[in-house]
């Protein structure tokens, strides 16, 4: 029996060990104050419990200066199927040194905690977390975990990038979304590498969207954080060049809020979309679009050819104004009302 018991404690320990993020601090709030200056900090943040009262953690890194400075926080995967911005947080963290920044960097390398290991873009309760701010500190349970997002760690930004690609079933350049009209949101737009800016104030683009909903941006923004959002191309996957691109960006923006000592590296003119839309099919099918992202387009171009299962052509959809492809969809299958393009309309 005492043979037995040895491998059975060892066993459990390690389980114990695996459920439990051990030598890491865990907390339930960020407090800035409280993360010692001139070194990286990693935080697990606790943000819900699961249904068997096992606790839900949100990691933290926190890269603290020595000198005062501002806050620039860096958010990915609120949606759990966009992973690029994982990477770049993480890249960025490994080539910023604290004891020569001048203010704090926040990354948040995936946001969504509960979504993420299911390869799901939606809470469990099929909401979309950036659909629901404010959320509500007493409501149901996404509800609670957007008004955690922002009340636990957002709210304590000056700057904010939130990292997002497409989702399931489409294609993105990379972009970026802000208000076009704001000088600094502007500033920080170009800054980021990005093929096209698109003017937007906040709401969503697409998708359940009600009067009172926000997105993350949105509701940062009502709180004086200067915040844009960076769509990273692809979902579900890691890409090298989104990486580095968006890893270039994120330190332009670091230089240009001199909070490190690094030139501004030079980047390409974006293209500047005044509004954006996107194109639906009228009925169901296996679609093909024969256009590319960044693709300039005219008024009348062919951009989408439905076909039935024999092969024959159902429909064919036309560009109804002149633009750019910003996504499109990567799914030929889809029932109507399924998406063909994102035209981006230029200013």
């Amino acid at each position: 029996m005492k043979h037995l018991l040895l491998p059975c404690f060892i066993l459990f320990s390690l389980l114990r060990a695996q459920a439990q993020p051990t030598a890491i601090p865990v907390i339930t709030e960020l407090n800035l104050a409280q993360a010692p200056a001139g070194q990286v900090s990693r935080y697990w943040l606790q943000m819900a419990t699961n249904s068997l009262s096992q606790p839900i953690y949100v990691p933290i890194m926190v890269a603290k200066g020595v000198e005062e400075g501002p806050v620039l926080g860096l958010t990915a995967a609120i949606h759990g199927n966009e992973l690029n911005g994982i990477p770049i947080i993480q890249e960025v963290f490994r080539q910023v040194r604290p004891e020569n920044l001048k203010g704090t960097l926040v990354g948040v390398p995936g946001l969504n905690a509960v979504s993420i290991p299911m390869d799901r873009r939606r809470f469990p309760d099929e909401e979309d977390l950036n659909r629901l701010f404010p959320g509500k500190e007493n409501g149901d349970e996404s509800q609670q975990y957007a008004w955690r997002i922002f009340d636990r760690i957002a709210r304590h930004f000056d700057y904010h990038i939130d990292l997002h690609t497409a989702s399931f079933g489409r294609v993105n350049s990379l972009y970026a979304r802000t208000d076009i009209y704001n000088d600094t949101l502007m500033q920080m737009a170009r800054l980021q590498d990005a093929d096209i800016i698109l003017h937007n104030e906040g709401k969503p683009s697409a998708g359940q969207v009600v009067a009172a909903s926000r997105t993350l941006r949105a509701e940062a923004m009502l709180a004086g954080v200067y915040s844009i959002t960076v769509e990273y191309g692809d979902p579900q996957v890691y890409q090298p060049e989104m990486i580095g691109r968006g890893v270039r960006g994120i330190l332009n923006t670091l230089s240009w809020l001199g909070m490190i000592s690094r030139p501004v590296e030079p980047t390409p003119s974006a293209v500047v979309c005044k509004k954006s839309y996107w194109i639906y099919t009228g009925e169901g099918g296996l679609l093909e679009v024969p256009v590319e992202l960044k693709q300039l387009l005219l008024k009348g171009e062919r951009i989408g050819i439905l076909r039935n299962p024999f092969g024959d052509i159902i429909r064919e959809y036309y560009a109804p104004e002149a633009g750019i492809v910003i996504g499109k969809s990567s799914n030929p299958s889809g029932g109507n009302g399924g998406r063909i393009i994102h035209l981006g309309i230029l200013r």
